[in-house]
């Protein structure tokens, strides 16, 4: 095989060693058994490598129309030995969970439970992912039970499933329901809960929550709701669209404002092409569009909403539209480029639009490529090829870029960082059992659909797997993939990354039968990182804490939010929508 430029020859440094024998280093572990509430049902999916590869990747030299950096020095490096047996694990990190389980309350998992993914750092000496370690992966649930069992008396033990409609017409910080009764002393108090509106038999999204300095505003089905962040108080009347919610964008603009999609009709043919400005603050209605259908296989089914600066992109199956956010007029568009590159996904940060294209789809060269684009003229600034076989799945950070990629052929995984020319940085070298939480995504990529996760300039937090008792997180060095220090869960507990905030990881520990869920702030500097609790939330409304299925979190001004991602439509009592601790 003829080398590419700037790699060592065969039989140098990073050439495939030997495999050790079983049970070394990086030797598949058994997986636990399935079960609980939001565990992963068995899929077809990335388990362990099957076969060293024989050249590294997964980033091909860079080609292609947009004038791409030259060839880089990723040669091969050294491994960390081969899986001895490869398990039939399901799942993979960002592939799909279960569906919430039917029932009174909706409760499934609660926030981080229903893990769809889990990523298990063994890896194949043969398979070299940008001259590093390419790592294989699994997905399956914890096995455990929910937290808590519902109480006979809701309104005395604070359990079960309170009803606070969401709707505008509760009062908020009244505490109807009276959950700060059963409080002790040193809990934070439960600032409001809401309850979510109907929805059909079939359930229904409640996607994005967005939080300002003063509203918490919730999306569900067809309607946005705003509560004052303080007390849930309405801040503004419920927004209703005709037809139900099907995107929105995941961040707010540094103005406080998103975009939120609905259908244009209910039949099999509707499309996902009505888009909506909301002003989070005021509520006011602004610019509204309809996303025009792409070539012959690209309509708008089923659109991606991404904001990055003042630049609204609109991604669907194969191209890209983007407007202004200010006046909503159309900037460009991305469409087919090259012999046959398709744009198929987007992130986007404060200052970086990312654009991944899958490349001559079905054919021998068949591969995807990562750019950076220009967001207000979406001029390409770079491109980088990925080898064949690989695919950019998900975005953990667009501010550094980290990025996560998947061979379904070679079952394994690989983490990567790139700098701000596309040029790359490291990846992930540590061994490891990580368990991120991804949402579903079936007909688009998702790029930015991961919680759990956090990253800064310099560090990669991701959380670890245990199969009982608490876990870890661990800070990844982005300058060389390495391990820079791991602490404990204060609890039995997992805990997952939040966000980065004064120097300081903010992490979430989920409640217990005993206890409700954490705050806690890590240093991210020094000798020692020990977690020092910012919230105890009750052990009185444990049980409600850890019913939101599938739930989304934030923190924000001292405030800890949590709210449903997805509805069950069940009938037989009202389902949890949102929740705010503080003290």
């Amino acid at each position: 095989m003829t080398q590419p430029p700037g790699q060592p020859p065969h039989g140098a440094f990073g050439a495939p060693q030997d495999p050790p024998p079983g049970g070394g280093f990086g030797a598949p572990q058994q997986p636990p058994a399935q079960g609980g509430f939001g565990a992963p049902q068995p899929q077809p999916g990335y388990g362990y490598p099957q076969q060293p590869a024989s050249a590294p990747g997964p980033y091909a030299q860079p080609a292609g129309p947009y004038g791409a950096p030259g060839p880089g020095p990723y040669g091969p490096q050294p491994g960390y030995g081969y899986p001895q047996q490869p398990p039939q694990y399901p799942g993979a990190p960002g592939g799909p969970g279960t569906a919430p389980p039917s029932g009174g309350s909706g409760s499934g998992g609660g926030p981080f439970r229903g893990k769809p993914a889990l990523i298990v750092a063994a890896a194949v000496a043969g398979l070299l992912v940008v001259g590093g370690t390419v790592y294989a992966l699994t997905g399956q649930g914890d096995g455990r039970k929910p937290v808590a069992q519902r109480s006979d008396d809701p309104k005395a033990s604070g359990t079960g499933t309170p009803v606070n409609p969401g709707d505008g017409s509760g009062d908020g910080g009244a505490d109807p329901e009276n959950l700060n009764a059963g409080r002790k002393s040193g809990e934070a108090k439960v600032l409001w809960y809401k309850s979510a509106p109907d929805a059909p038999a079939s359930g229904a999204d409640a996607p994005g929550m967005w939080i300002t300095g003063k509203t918490a505003v919730k999306a569900a089905y067809k309607q946005v709701f705003a509560y004052r962040a303080a007390n849930g108080a309405p801040a503004w009347a419920p927004i209703t669209f005709p037809q139900k919610i099907c995107a929105v964008t995941p961040r707010k603009s540094a103005d406080d404002k998103v975009v939120v999609a609905y259908m244009n009709g209910t039949s099999d043919r509707a499309k996902c092409n009505q888009l909506q400005e909301i002003d989070l603050d005021t509520g006011r209605k602004g610019w509204t569009a309809t996303v025009a259908d792409g070539g012959l296989f690209d309509s708008a089914l089923s659109i991606e909403l991404t904001l990055s600066g003042k630049t609204l992109m609109v991604g669907r199956s194969e191209s890209g539209t983007a407007y202004d956010l200010d006046s909503g007029h159309k900037l460009y568009d991305k469409k087919k480029y090259g012999a046959a590159c398709f744009p198929t996904a987007f992130a986007g940060g404060t200052d970086r639009l990312i654009e991944v294209a899958s490349c001559a789809a079905g054919g021998s060269a068949e591969h995807d490529e990562i750019s950076q684009l220009d967001p207000a003229t979406g001029r390409v600034e770079w491109t980088r090829p990925i080898k064949k076989g690989w695919t950019v799945e998900r975005t953990y950070s667009v501010d550094p870029l980290v990025v996560y990629l998947t061979n379904e052929e070679k079952k394994a995984w690989n983490i990567s960082v790139m700098d701000g020319k596309g040029t790359f940085r490291s990846e992930v070298k540590v061994n490891e059992k990580f368990a991120p939480q991804c949402g579903l995504a079936i007909l688009a990529r998702d790029l930015q659909g991961c919680q759990g996760v956090a990253v800064d300039a310099n560090t990669l937090y991701l959380p670890t797997d245990v199969s009982g008792g608490g876990n870890e997180i661990v800070a990844i060095s982005l300058t060389d993939g390495t391990a820079k220090w791991r602490t404990k869960s204060p609890t039995d507990e997992s805990m997952y990354p939040v966000e980065v905030e004064g120097g300081k990881l903010v992490a979430y520990v989920r409640p217990s039968y005993d206890a409700g869920g954490q705050v806690v702030s890590i240093p991210t500097t020094g000798a020692a990182h020990p977690a020092t609790k910012l919230l105890q939330n009750p052990q009185h409304t444990a049980d409600i804490e850890g019913g939101f299925y599938d739930g989304a979190v934030d923190w924000a001004d001292g405030r800890f939010y949590l709210s449903a991602t997805r509805l069950t439509g069940s009938d037989d009592a009202k389902e949890k929508l949102m929740m705010a601790f503080g003290n």
